[in-house]
């Protein structure tokens, strides 16, 4: 159970309620009112949630969502070293970033372009779409799937070539029936960017072929794979080791197998991309889950990429393992409330004794109240928000009421100011 001590009234708090995340039972986190040290230089990474939107009569639970992005506490200690120019590690779950060196720094990222190119696809065509491949496809120069002039391909099957075989064939014919043109496929890649906040990031081609104004960060693409594996289709995809595919110039169907040695050299190993042009060199983008952890990692030109993943993968597991904070359902104590989901956190040793939380209860004339939100608990490291859960009633529990209020589940009468 979640105690607190604060008072809710028909209204949002004026100031914050923040408090001290401790145990103090075996079972129950409690709260004790606590203020917090002055906030060090902070290295952060913000990762959307693709979740994050209003309540809606058909959510079936109030929203788990944060108004503004947040934002994750600074990186402490000793790092791995690596062999590239620049390199990240981050935090699937909480988009907390874990490691990393010159990760703003603006660099060619080769064909982990192609992790854009198949997030925007995804979102924006249909997977059993037939595409028919252009002239212009079937001649791009590159690594490639051998497409052919008028062949006709499912977007799936293309989307498998793109990530598998880093087809830029696929990408070309991909980006121009999704996006009406490459133009148009290019601008809606460069929307996403702006969308995600990738501040370090432009893109001018869907494949990854060096262009003047194509870039990227090691920060912006670990930011950009840990929103797209929260993608069920996406993340299916960059794990597959081998995929067939129907070919309809011969009598044999496709065979890719996935260029990405890290899915059979890494235990745990599920994803994601490998990168190669002669100026952007070796570039890696890397996944893996343990004990329902999953960490990415991104180096930009490495000349042993292999090993440093393997290197800042082991860091990020054993110095950063994921932690249950709330459950969901867990109830918060003097009030008809329960966590709306779980909420989990990579904690350095040490570090959860300073968390903080901050409860924020729902005014009842807010339009997510009829829709069964009640409000939200805030989590705090330092100076840094690092995540947010919603509240909602708990199963049969009954609102306290005004005078005269009828009560019950869906009561919007102001809730009575709790003095323990």
């Amino acid at each position: 159970m979640i105690r607190i001590k604060t008072s809710i009234r028909n209204r949002r708090p004026a100031g914050p309620l923040w408090f001290r995340w401790g145990i103090c039972a075996a079972i129950a986190p409690a709260l004790a009112l606590g203020g917090w040290t002055s906030p060090a230089a902070s290295a952060v990474v913000t990762v959307p949630s693709p979740s994050a939107a209003s309540p809606s009569p058909d959510s079936g639970s109030a929203a788990v969502s944060a108004p503004e992005p947040i934002r994750h506490p600074p990186l402490a200690g000793k790092q791995p070293s690596t062999h590239a120019r620049a390199d990240a590690l981050i935090d699937v779950a909480s988009g907390r970033l874990l490691a990393g060196h010159n990760g703003d720094k603006e660099m060619k990222i080769a064909s982990l372009t192609k992790i854009m190119t198949a997030i925007v696809a995804i979102e924006n065509g249909r997977l059993n779409d037939t595409v028919t491949v252009s002239k212009n496809a079937a001649g791009k120069e590159g690594s490639s799937l051998y497409l052919r002039l008028g062949e006709k391909i499912k977007l799936e099957n293309l989307l498998y070539g793109l990530m598998l075989r880093s087809g830029n064939d696929a990408a070309t014919a991909i980006a121009e029936h999704v996006g009406g043109s490459l133009e148009g496929f290019v601008y809606l890649m460069n929307r996403k960017s702006e969308e995600l906040g990738l501040t370090h990031t432009h893109f001018a081609n869907p494949h990854g072929l060096d262009q003047p104004e194509h870039y990227s960060s090691a920060n912006d693409l670990a930011a950009l794979t840990a929103y797209a594996l929260h993608n069920d289709t996406f993340k299916t995809i960059v794990r597959t080791k081998f995929r067939k595919a129907p070919n309809p110039n011969d009598p044999w169907d496709y065979e890719w197998k996935n260029k990405n040695r890290m899915l059979t050299m890494y235990d745990g190993a599920d994803g994601v991309k490998t990168g190669y042009t002669k100026q952007a060199l070796r570039c890696l983008v890397s996944s893996a889950t343990r004990g329902g952890q999953q960490l990415v990692a991104v180096t930009l030109n490495d000349g042993d990429d292999w090993q440093d993943h393997r290197k800042l993968l082991d860091y990020g597991f054993e110095r950063f393992p994921l932690q249950l904070v709330v459950k969901k359902g867990e109830p918060v104590a003097g009030n008809p409330y329960v966590a709306a989901a779980d909420f989990r956190y990579p904690f350095e040793a040490g570090e959860r004794a300073d968390l903080r939380v901050r409860v924020m209860p729902l005014a009842s004339t807010d339009i997510a109240y009829a829709f069964g939100s009640r409000g939200t608990l805030s989590f705090r490291l330092g100076d840094n928000v690092i995540g947010r859960v919603g509240l909602v009633e708990a199963p049969g529990a009954v609102s306290p009421v005004a005078p005269g209020g009828s009560g019950g589940p869906a009561s919007r009468t102001p809730v009575p100011e709790h003095r323990p």
